[in-house]
């Protein structure tokens, strides 16, 4: 039987981020081409759907529906999987919506736009300091730009590609994610928020302070209603069925 897309994606990103040392740039460059496939009904998700709930009803056979792609008024995740050695889930953002900057601590980012268009807003640190209580440095712009579906995956690393950025959606849109590994405060992996003060003198440069968790950022969840995933658990439990 032939794998599903998200089956492919899981499994590769298993064998690649399961390994011992980081993944090879090829390897990267594998899984962005993987998820440069994906459309929104691979994870579950009627983008033109126009429901009043984000989740549409389930089918005359019984099977699951999908979820409405203009349904949401708020920023939602769809949690596809996690474990300690990455995650796969979709941001659906609502029009006129933003997700402040923010970073990715030691993290490998893969980001691909379903549907929709989201205006993007990314910096890599030049010169920062942690010793206080804040973090507060200077940071170049890496992305300043509109990214509009199909557009190729977007790849940031823990040190370049645009690590710490932000998303405002211009229409309704939906960002397929994948983070190795996952965020994990009690391993140092927190997420941290920042606001940007442009420097006039130096063009394509700001000042990035720390802030708080901002009031206003509220992230509901959402069912995955997509093809069903088998994880390594899930065949390991088969096999001791055996």
């Amino acid at each position: 039987m032939e794998r599903s897309k998200i089956q492919v994606l899981y499994d590769s990103c298993h064998a690649l981020f399961s390994q011992a040392g980081l993944p090879t740039f090829q390897q990267i460059h594998y899984l962005k081409n993987l998820l440069d496939k994906f459309e929104a009904i691979d994870v579950g998700i009627d983008e033109f759907g126009l429901c009043d709930s984000p989740t549409s009803d389930t089918s005359s056979d019984g099977s699951r529906g999908l979820l409405c792609g203009q349904g949401f008024s708020e920023i939602t995740y769809i949690h596809i999987h996690e474990c300690d050695n990455f995650s796969i889930g979709v941001f659906c953002i609502p029009a006129g919506k933003v997700f402040p900057l923010h970073d990715h601590p030691e993290m490998t980012v893969l980001s691909k736009v379903l549907y929709g268009s989201v205006y993007v807003k990314s910096y890599d640190w030049i010169k920062v300091d942690t010793t206080k209580c804040q973090t507060i440095g200077l940071a170049g712009r890496v992305i300043d730009d509109v990214i509009t579906a199909p557009h190729e995956p977007c790849v940031l690393f823990p040190r370049s590609g645009g690590n710490i950025h932000s998303f405002r959606a211009l229409t309704t849109c939906a960002i397929l994610d994948v983070l190795s590994p996952p965020y994990a405060e009690e391993f140092g992996r927190p997420s941290t928020y920042y606001k940007d003060v442009p420097i006039p003198s130096l063009t394509g440069y700001a000042m990035l302070e720390e802030i708080p968790l901002p009031n206003d950022l509220v992230v509901h969840g959402a069912p995955y209603l997509g093809p069903s995933v088998v994880t390594v658990d899930d065949y390991d439990f088969c096999q001791i069925g055996l």
